[in-house]
C-alpha cells in the first residue's frame, strides 16, 4: 500500500467515524495518525522540513 493509499484509507476512516459519532478519542486518534501521514508525505514529495513527535 502506498501512502497516498495509507492516507486515503485513514482519510475515510476519520469521515466515517465523524458520520457515525464516534467517540471523541477514536476521532482524535484518527485525525492525529492522519496529519502524521501528510506530514510524511510533504516530507518526502516536497523540500518542506516537517518535525513529527513520536507517539
Amino acid at each position: 500500500m502506498t501512502l497516498n493509499d495509507e492516507i486515503i484509507s485513514l482519510r475515510d476512516m476519520l469521515h466515517e467515524s465523524i458520520g457515525n459519532n464516534d467517540d471523541y478519542d477514536i476521532i482524535y486518534n484518527l485525525s492525529t495518525e492522519l496529519d502524521k501521514l501528510i506530514a510524511m508525505y510533504y516530507c518526502k514529495n516536497h523540500s518542506y522540513k516537517v518535525k513529527i513527535k513520536a507517539s
